[in-house]
């Protein structure tokens, strides 16, 4: 960004990586959701509790391996 002040631009990529986290939540939090919660109510029993974390476990397992191909090019 030629041109640009730099605390501006440190800004913007900043902004950029709050907006790709909340992405990757919003992901994970429908995803898992779906996977392991089959009948809402006020508390998650035992099941649901493991499985929504094994499930957000395996989310950003699968999210970091993507994004170290992608920087390598693969």
């Amino acid at each position: 960004m030629a041109g640009v002040d730099p605390a501006l631009q440190q800004f913007l990529e900043e902004e950029k990586r709050k907006a790709m986290f909340n992405e990757v939540v919003a992901g994970l939090v429908n995803v898992c959701f779906d996977k392991c919660v089959t009948k809402p109510s006020s508390s998650l029993d035992r099941t649901e509790s493991a499985c929504l974390s094994n499930c957000a476990l395996r989310y950003l397992e699968t999210g970091q391996v993507i994004m170290q191909r992608i920087q390598r090019g693969v």
